[in-house]
């Protein structure tokens, strides 16, 4: 697939066109390297990226996608298209035998599979007969299957060194296979070549594994829909006028503002609002919410949800293209192809590596045999120098190295966002992973952010509980608040209707009529000739006290009829249910973190949230957005690294500065998943505690990856000099580090993060 975008990159101007092309035929890591090197050196491109795991290449520049193009086939590589992609069919085969099925579905790999079987044929053979005639057809034997599995390793290098001057990977295997051959090793140089093929399978199946869980994502959504449109029978044989039918379509034709039916069962094919029926709705898929949730008439539902029980009827609020699983596809996609400060170090550490050791590997030879005389050639107490160089250059590839960082972090991304976590890039989990500070916005972090009836009192009930719903008189206040507030907007009024709700009072309930906001905080209106009041307590000459309440932590709404006083509701804010367990959590994962609240609200009742919620070392109250993003200031000079937690809307400037910005994403919103670094696809904090986990794990695992590689690479490189190390010891050892980094990386993609 090749398209033309307008986004943006540090490296060139914003004006400049920039390119996407999904490439095919990338063996290994190196490919990368080679593509990116080859098509920087067109004069009409200024930049390109090109990332193996998801097989893109982004750039800028003004060639045509035909040159591009042709000089991507020059270097041995095509462009694909993203309908060549194979169907995502799950669950897959995985381990050994998913790998079996990966290499052999490869011509290139079966061919070196078939040589196989001749190589073992021919070391059969050179055990069973020792005369001469039998060791000639075993060293012929040897040849063979050296030229057919080395011939397309060989193709690949002299190619890239002839199209970007780069010594590859797979010249330097070539290079130590042919002077293999000539030292009269052919075994070994077999052995060497079917090795080094087996591994850059290893290295291409974790990374299809990667892409298969990206295309997993997409494939959530579903392709057709029902949409109920009108058809017109004015055309038809039987005449008559215009009737609403159901038609099957394709979603990507669906248009905001139509209507879709969703049968009992099946998935939702786009985001919408409800506008007729209800069900419980399994978001598993999206936000990762193990419990399937409530939803109803004027409710948002997502791309990719399974409908449950009822059918419904779903105005489209965004086109198929833009819905929440195409946006956390695209954004699953582009943190894959972002490099991490780590895999970028390692980038260049190769690219200095590889040419250093063949220099080394030059040097060591000449240095041996002329200055001090050594043999060349094999003798029969030791390798000669000229093999110890081979096996040198073997140690050179830096195959586990350059894969180690990059498996491990897709893989991790992958696993996020399967839990509903949406994290931008490696860079930033590894940041959230270093974080010495979490500062949490108050209202929609710490909070539900909504306001909820949390005390209830008449003149005449009896109860001593803040709330009571058996209790006669305050239902009947409530009813009578419901009549008025039915109709309003305003967050009190929509924590009365919660309320009332809660108490199966909507429905049958009165509206009452000629209803008007008053000002200094209420509303009234008519009911049975009555006049209903509600509001604040400043609308009426005297209030009734509320029990166990605190007006510094909380509002006050009185209800009145006809002048009298039926009693009051304190409606506050009241902490998520995790709140508390998520700090301390936090604590436990290390004891060092320090925990701020910032907020806006005034400092009582900061100060009084605190101390229910518990675990916060710091509150800052009555802050506007400004002093937010000073706060963030002071508290990275005096503590480190800040993640900050909020909405990712009215805090988005706070977001912005802090080194780690986490929105709490619910809803799913464009804004929040483009301001903030990570995204909580559910309104859940525990999320919070998957990110820093898997982030902190993922920090440790990229650690063992890389000491791995070079622990090995170091060990082979001082037994190789004094020529202990043999070639296919050295390229075995390759293969054992690229397998075992590559397993170590792939498991976080089944990371519990409990």
């Amino acid at each position: 697939m090749a398209t033309t975008e307008t986004a943006t990159t540090d490296m060139v101007s914003d004006a400049t066109p920039s390119f996407r092309v999904r490439i095919s035929g990338m063996d290994c890591a190196d490919c990368a390297r080679t593509l990116e090197r080859g098509v920087n050196q067109l004069d009409d491109v200024e930049c390109v990226q090109v990332n193996f795991t998801t097989e893109i290449m982004h750039g800028r520049g003004t060639a045509s996608l035909d040159v591009i193009a042709a000089k991507i086939r020059d270097l041995g590589y095509a462009i694909a298209d993203d309908s060549e992609l194979p169907e995502v069919s799950l669950p897959e085969a995985r381990g050994v035998k998913g790998f079996v099925r990966y290499f052999v579905s490869h011509t290139r790999n079966a061919i070196a599979l078939g040589g196989v079987a001749l190589l073992l044929a021919a070391f059969a053979l050179s055990f069973v007969s020792s005369a001469a005639r039998s060791g000639q057809v075993v060293d012929l034997l040897f040849l063979v299957v050296t030229v057919v599995i080395a011939y397309p390793l060989a193709q690949k290098g002299l190619r890239a060194l002839v199209q970007t001057g780069r010594i590859t990977i797979d010249l330097l295997v070539t290079i130590a296979v042919v002077g293999a051959v000539f030292i009269g090793a052919t075994g070994e140089a077999a052995t060497v070549a079917f090795l080094f093929t087996l591994g850059e399978a290893l290295e291409g199946y974790s990374a299809e594994r990667s892409r298969q869980s990206l295309r997993s994502l997409m494939a959530i959504q579903p392709k057709e829909a029902t949409v109920i449109r009108f058809h017109d029978t004015a055309h038809d044989d039987h005449g008559g006028d215009a009737y609403l039918h159901h038609y099957v379509v394709p979603v990507e034709s669906i248009q905001v503002g139509e209507t879709v039916f969703v049968r009992p069962g099946e998935q939702i094919p786009i985001d919408g609002k409800i506008t007729q029926g209800a069900s419980s709705i399994n978001q598993a898929p999206v936000t990762g919410e193990s419990v399937p949730v409530d939803r109803g008439i004027g409710d948002d539902v997502f791309s990719g949800t399974i409908n449950g029980e009822g059918a419904l009827e779903i105005e489209v609020t965004r086109l198929a293209s833009n819905s929440t699983i195409s946006q956390i596809a695209r954004l699953v996609e582009q943190a894959q192809a972002q490099r991490s400060p780590a895999e970028r170090f390692i980038d260049r550490f190769a690219a200095w590596y590889t040419p250093s050791v063949v220099g080394l590997a030059i040097v060591m030879l000449l240095v041996a045999t002329v200055i001090f005389g050594q043999p060349v050639f094999e003798t029969e107490n030791s390798h000669g120098w000229l093999y110890r160089a081979l096996a040198l250059l073997i140690v050179a590839c830096p195959c586990a190295l350059v894969i180690s960082i990059p498996v491990t972090v897709v893989s991790s991304l992958t696993r996020l966002a399967q839990l509903g976590v949406l994290v931008k890039g490696g860079e930033q989990l590894i940041e959230l992973s270093e974080a010495k500070v979490f500062a949490f916005d108050k209202t929609g972090t710490l909070t539900m952010g909504r306001p909820v009836v949390t005390g209830m009192k008449t003149a005449d009930c009896q109860h001593d509980e803040a709330v009571d719903p058996d209790c006669p008189d305050c239902n009947e206040m409530l009813e009578v608040a419901v009549s008025v507030e039915s109709g309003s907007e305003h967050p009190f009024a929509h924590a009365v209707l919660r309320e009332a709700r809660r108490r199966d009072m909507i429905g049958g309930h009165k509206v009452a009529s000629a209803i008007t906001a008053i000002k200094g905080g209420g509303v009234s209106g008519k009911l049975n000739g009555e006049t209903i009041i509600v509001g604040r307590q400043g609308l009426f000459e005297g209030a009734l006290p509320l029990v166990s309440l605190d007006a510094e932590t909380h509002s006050t709404m009185f209800v009145a009829r006809d002048n009298k006083m039926l009693g009051g509701m304190s409606v506050e804010d009241v902490p998520r249910e995790e709140s508390s367990e998520v700090l301390r959590q936090l604590r436990a994962i290390d004891p060092h973190t320090y925990i701020v609240m910032l907020t806006g609200d005034h400092a009582k009742a900061a100060d009084a949230l605190a101390q229910r919620i518990g675990g916060i070392d710091e509150v800052r109250s009555e802050l506007r957005p400004a002093d937010k993003m000073r706060a963030v200031e002071q508290l990275r000079e005096s503590h480190g690294r800040v993640a900050m937690i909020g909405d990712g809307i009215n805090d988005a400037p706070a977001l912005a500065l802090a080194d780690i910005g986490i929105a709490m994403g619910g809803s799913g919103t464009a804004q929040a998943m483009e301001t903030a670094d990570i995204v909580l696809m559910q309104d859940n904090l525990k999320l919070l505690l998957s990110a820093v986990r898997i982030g902190r794990k993922t920090r440790s695992v990229l650690r063992q990856n890389i000491a791995l590689s070079l622990g090995l690479k170091i060990a082979f490189l001082f037994l190789a000099i004094p020529g202990l190390a043999t070639l296919w010891m050295a390229v075995f050892a390759d293969v054992g580090a690229t397998l075992m980094v590559t397993l170590n990386g792939m498991r976080m993609l089944r990371e519990n993060a409990d």
